[in-house]
């Protein structure tokens, strides 16, 4: 196989507690768009963004799971393979804030330490938050897109020296990609 023929696949788990907008923050990153309606995910959801790293190509993968605890043993199945994770809690549940240590913990059990990003989302809500403003330093706003870098690639690729190389997709059906 030739090696233009590869690419680094790293899978993602985004966890956090339900309603804290892991699928809003998802959708707007892969695919650009960001909706208000509120969808429950039922135990995972997956989207992908291909981007270049380093003259590398470079498939994020990420997996959206559901935050409610009837679906734990659903989503814990899908944390197994993970290379990183994002844990997310909304700037106006104060319960979702103090949850973090859990979701780590639960994620840690299965795959062992990873590179991590804790993300507040909803940071326009910021004037009806539950957490005080001096807790975390924010930055960006609204539904602009702005801060919505989810995670750098390279910074996975660096971390994770045990990459893991994958026959290029040429499905049709790839979520999204940047030109």
């Amino acid at each position: 196989m030739l090696e233009e023929d590869l690419e680094v696949a790293i899978k993602v788990v985004v966890v956090g507690n339900g309603a804290v907008g892991k699928s809003s923050m998802i959708q707007r990153y892969c695919k650009g768009i960001f909706t208000k309606d509120y969808k429950k995910t039922i135990g995972v959801d997956f989207l992908e963004r291909e981007m270049q790293v380093n003259d590398e190509d470079v498939r994020l993968m990420l997996w959206d799971t559901a935050g409610q605890e009837e679906f734990d043993a659903i989503t814990k199945a899908y944390y197994r393979g993970a290379q990183a994770c994002v844990l997310v809690f909304s700037t106006v549940d104060r319960e979702s804030f103090e949850a973090i240590p859990t979701w780590r913990e639960k994620v840690v059990s299965e795959v062992g330490e990873i590179p991590t990003v804790l993300v507040q989302n909803k940071i326009d809500l910021l004037d009806y938050s539950y957490i005080k403003k001096c807790v975390f330093n924010t930055a960006g706003g609204s539904h602009s897109g702005q801060n919505s870098n989810l995670l750098n690639g390279g910074d996975v690729i660096n971390l994770r020296p045990n990459k893991q190389r994958t026959k290029k997709s040429r499905s049709p059906f790839s979520s999204c990609s940047i030109p």
